[in-house]
């Protein structure tokens, strides 16, 4: 079973399947077609993390795609040049780009197939086109002008015929060269399939690919501040790295252990929720009721509170994730849940720390108007409400299991490199200058993203793999399909078809970090009562279009009659489930 959130990128991975691949094989090969049939989501130039349950090991891994600031990157670097916050786009806001890594690390560590079996559709995608989504023609019309006046690389790729029309056919040639010359390194270097894979890696990160990304950040390139800026990133830098293995973060609830990475990502959030609603009767509620929908976004504020003030990369600072997950440091956050909507950010103290919440977001999220149409994601893409990032999930008849949500080098974040066919991501952003902070910006540290893929087991089993688009929102949007699940009884396409909802409370981990306290979006399906109460209650509601609001992918097995099962979203008809 396949389920992503492109069509093709759920055919290639079952076409895998059907040639004798395992799960990871065909994760990987969907993941390198979502670049390439969906530029504005995702790219080469990004990352990913992964978590998968691996039948023969019998253990939950994660492998984190997530590459780290150039080592070159500090707060005074930044602060020498002006900046309160790192630019939202352009080559300063680079890491080192961690997806081909991590596909590869996957690959290496769990498939079965060769480099040549899980690329070559990439690269036949790339050269031969693929359908033009719409919101792949509204991304590029949006930024337009910045590529013909001073992205010109850019310009050429995406603008050689103009604003490609939604389902024209597109191509991408420097693309399927990059790929392609990828693979004729690593098939020269050896028979062997693991050097193959050494060699491909080679190439990218010691290699021609790492050469270009170092010349490309050499020149001055316009972005969200306004000016011309040089990026950190260098060759040594990617040199330097190596996507890595790691045990997840866990918790228990309604049976199941539900898995997340580490606090370099805001996955803990989605755990921190379960354990202040663990506490809380939600099915006696009733389904989308006022009570039910209060009681998950007054427990979201909180729990997305601490993420503000404790989370960061565990590498460089301590976090205190088992405390935040204790049931007597829940127990005393719930009583912070009243009968009306909070409008304050208020992280909690944690065995007599402190919480920190750098002084820049506080202003920005004091200075945040409402009312406005609400962006979710990269800021680029602020007339795009179906998110800034892609997922895809496998299981396997072996019952192995993964979920990986790739994201970073959109076509819109950065100049394309010359010569390759993609540009670089822009994760910095998500750090802050502020040096007290657990999240401030540091040489070689990664920056605490969104990208949150969510991996459940029940006892020994595999049960559930899933994930979404949407930034912030992700660990929402999730959230809310596995309690309607889990709780509600809903299948899993019920689930994610279901009335969706979250808030913007909180400041954003995008540039510009606004935040709206109080808002509290809520797709039109609703019941009216509902939305009345919940106005009455102190939100402020914001009705949506009936199906604008999340973009959910789930794979799974039956835990009762061991059938394989999946669902995709059906909003911005894209998304697409398949197996047998």
């Amino acid at each position: 079973m396949v389920s992503s959130t492109h069509w093709i990128g759920s055919q290639t991975g079952m076409a895998v399947l059907e040639r004798g691949g395992n799960a990871f094989d065909a994760a990987v090969a969907a993941g390198f077609v979502l670049q390439v049939v969906e530029p504005h989501l995702n790219g080469l130039g990004g990352e990913v993390p992964i978590i998968l349950w691996d039948a023969r090991r019998a253990a939950v891994e994660v492998i984190c795609g997530q590459g780290p600031a150039p080592r070159a990157a500090s707060t005074s670097h930044f602060r020498s040049l002006g900046f309160e916050d790192i630019p939202g786009t352009g080559p300063l806001a680079a890491c080192v780009p961690g997806a081909f890594g991590g596909w590869l690390r996957l690959l290496a560590d769990h498939g079965t197939m060769r480099l040549r079996d899980v690329l070559q559709a990439a690269i036949d995608y790339a050269s031969s086109g693929y359908p033009v989504v719409p919101p792949i023609s509204q991304a590029i019309s949006q930024v337009q002008g910045l590529f013909r006046d001073e992205w010109r690389e850019s310009a050429r790729v995406y603008l050689g015929h103009g604003v490609p029309p939604p389902q024209s056919t597109f191509r991408n040639p420097d693309l399927a060269r990059t790929y392609g010359r990828i693979l004729d390194v690593a098939e020269r270097a050896s028979s062997d399939r693991e050097r193959q894979i050494e060699a491909a890696l080679k190439a990218f990160y010691q290699g021609f690919v790492a050469e270009a990304i170092d010349a490309a950040c050499r020149v001055p390139a316009m972005d969200s501040s306004g000016r011309r800026n040089a990026g950190l990133l260098t060759a040594a830098d990617l040199s330097e790295w190596k996507a890595r293995v790691e045990a997840p973060t866990q918790f228990t609830y309604a049976g199941g252990t539900v898995y997340k990475t580490l606090p370099w990502g805001q996955g803990p959030v989605f755990l921190q929720q379960l354990a202040l609603l663990r506490g809380f009767e939600l099915k006696a509620m009733g389904f989308l009721s006022a009570d039910h929908v209060h009681s998950v976004t007054e427990s979201a504020k909180l729990a997305f509170a601490d993420r503000e003030a404790w989370y960061g990369d565990p590498d460089f600072v301590d976090v205190p994730l088992d405390a935040l997950l204790e049931e007597a440091y829940a127990a005393q956050r719930r009583q912070l849940v009243g009968d009306r909507a909070s409008m304050e950010l208020r992280p909690g103290t944690v065995n007599g720390r402190r919480p920190v919440i750098p002084p820049s977001l506080a202003r920005h999220r004091e200075s945040s108007g409402r009312g406005r149409w609400e962006p979710v994601g990269d800021p680029t893409m602020l007339a795009n409400p179906l998110g800034d990032t892609c997922h895809v999930d496998v299981i396997d008849r072996a019952g192995n299991m993964v979920a990986a949500t790739p994201s970073g080098g959109w076509l819109q974040s950065s100049p394309v490199i010359p010569g390759l066919g993609f540009c670089l991501g822009t994760r910095a952003q998500m750090f802050t200058l502020d040096e007290a902070h657990p999240n401030t910006l540091q040489g070689g540290k990664r920056p605490r993203t969104t990208l949150s893929p969510t991996l459940v087991m029940r006892g020994d089993q595999p049960w559930l793999a899933f994930g979404t688009p949407g930034g912030d929102q992700q660990d929402q949007w999730s959230l809310n399909f596995f309690l309607a699940h889990v709780d509600f009884g809903l299948n899993l396409q019920e689930a994610i078809d279901a009335p969706m909802f979250h808030n913007r409370h909180f400041p954003s981990s995008f540039f510009p970090h606004e935040s709206a306290p109080g808002w509290l979006s809520v797709e039109d399906r609703i019941a009216p009562e509902a939305a009345e109460e919940l106005g009455r209650r102190g939100h402020e509601v914001v009705l949506q279009d009936p199906w604008c609001l999340g973009r959910l992918c789930v794979v799974g097995k039956d835990p009762t009659t061991g059938q394989l099962i999946g669902a995709a979203n059906p909003r911005g008809m894209q998304g697409y489930a398949v197996g047998r």
